[in-house]
């Protein structure tokens, strides 16, 4: 998003929370801005942001009430609500003034290639069976290994991007340089893909997406990493509590993990 756009955005919406005050606790129009708000901080900072996670963090009543607790004190807990938001908003504002550059191609690039590559993930599956059934029983692709994943993957992500780059390598990273499997080198975004398979579980793909997430930031283009972790055997036990665990900011490179098909 455009740098003025995004400061506009959100001092529209830090005028907007000030009046909230002066309401009643959960009245439409402040359900409607804590709406309103969470949307705009995913289209400016990105769905996997640590923005959208802390402000999801706000808590806009007690943590604890009993029979004895009066409106008063519900209502203040929400004011506060209302007030950290509105730092936090101002935060936001201060960042994209201070850090975000004048020109929009990058940070919209970056933005709708995430977008790209995740819907790419979720309708890999639909993808990977409808290529078994051909007419007449002709010879298809099956995905048996980490190498027809790669193929195929590589096929859905040349329908969106002109520069996509297959193996790319490294610097060395504690000694050992590596390759990605793929980079997109317009959008400076780093893609892993990994196939569940027996000897390869969840304990296993946490560490491996650990080590390659720590080399692929010593990559000059690396501005984020998406990981996409191909269990079509529901071999992965607990898969959202991978993704939990890893989907996260790793030296300034966010990096997001995704085990399909849920």
């Amino acid at each position: 998003m455009e740098k003025s756009k995004a400061i506009k955005k959100l001092e529209k919406l830090i005028e907007r929370a000030e009046p909230l005050k002066n309401s009643h606790r959960f009245e439409p129009d402040f359900e409607k801005w804590k709406r309103d708000t969470a949307i705009t901080i995913d289209h400016i900072f990105g769905k996997d942001s640590n923005h959208k996670r802390e402000f999801s963090k706000i808590g806009y009543s007690l943590l604890y009430a009993t029979n004895n607790t009066t409106n008063s004190e519900r209502q203040a807990a929400y004011e506060k609500g209302i007030s950290s938001a509105t730092i936090m908003l101002q935060s936001m504002r201060d960042e994209v003034q201070e850090f975000w550059s004048e020109t929009e191609s990058d940070e919209e690039s970056s933005m709708s290639a995430n977008t790209i590559v995740e819907l790419i993930i979720n309708r890999f599956h639909q993808v990977a069976r409808q290529l078994r059934h051909r007419y007449n029983n002709r010879a298809t692709l099956d995905i048996d290994d980490e190498y027809d994943v790669q193929d195929l993957f590589h096929a859905l992500l040349k329908l969106y991007f002109d520069d996509v780059r297959p193996e790319e390598y490294t610097p060395s990273y504690a000694g050992a340089a590596s390759r990605t499997d793929f980079l997109l080198k317009k959008e400076q975004v780093i893609i892993e893909l990994k196939k569940s398979r027996k000897t390869l579980r969840a304990k296993e793909v946490g560490e491996q997406l650990i080590i390659d997430s720590q080399r692929y930031q010593a990559h000059p283009d690396c501005k984020r990493i998406i990981c996409f972790v191909y269990d079509p055997e529901g071999l992965i036990a607990n898969p959202k509590g991978i993704e939990n665990d890893l989907s996260k900011e790793m030296n300034g490179i966010p990096v997001s993990v995704f085990i399909r098909p849920e």
